[in-house]
């Protein structure tokens, strides 16, 4: 099933975590229609700029799923509305700060990124319809801990 014109559901649902501990990672209809919005307003838009594919390393995961990955409770990935993404060939950092400068989101983050290896960590955007409040930030590990810093680090 496509939900834009280069975006298919498989490819927003699929998880080798799922697969490996054989669970069902199924959207209801009203997930599908929030990650066809999300297709839609951000993925289809980056990926008509970019002229390239975007690779959807993670997009809906059901919460049993996202337990397992180590997710938030609150994770937008339970609700269809997020995907952790990156284009090959396209630094990461470059990707967020597009996304930053031409769309609208609920949150953007830049994962893991290390400044001089663009393709280190990726890119987590979400968008939710009734809570675009674009707000972005970095995530890196201090200590040992994830910790989320305000903007755009890299």
């Amino acid at each position: 099933m496509n939900l834009t014109k280069n975006f298919t559901l498989h490819e927003m649902t699929k998880s080798e975590t799922a697969l490996r501990q054989g669970m069902a990672n199924d959207p209801s209809q009203t997930e599908i229609d929030n990650l066809r919005t999300l297709c839609e307003k951000v993925l289809q838009p980056v990926r008509d700029h970019y002229g390239k594919g975007v690779k959807v390393n993670s997009g809906f995961r059901h919460p049993l799923v996202n337990a397992k990955v180590g997710g938030s409770t609150t994770s937008d990935h339970c609700k269809g509305f997020a995907a952790d993404i990156e284009i090959p060939g396209v630094a990461n950092a470059d990707l967020a700060q597009w996304i930053k400068d031409n769309l609208q989101f609920r949150q953007l983050i830049l994962e893991f990124y290390t400044p001089g290896v663009p393709d280190s960590g990726w890119v987590h955007v979400s968008y939710d319809p009734n809570d675009l409040k674009n707000q972005v930030l970095t995530a890196t590990k201090q200590n040992g801990k994830t910790v989320y810093l305000p903007g755009l680090v890299a």
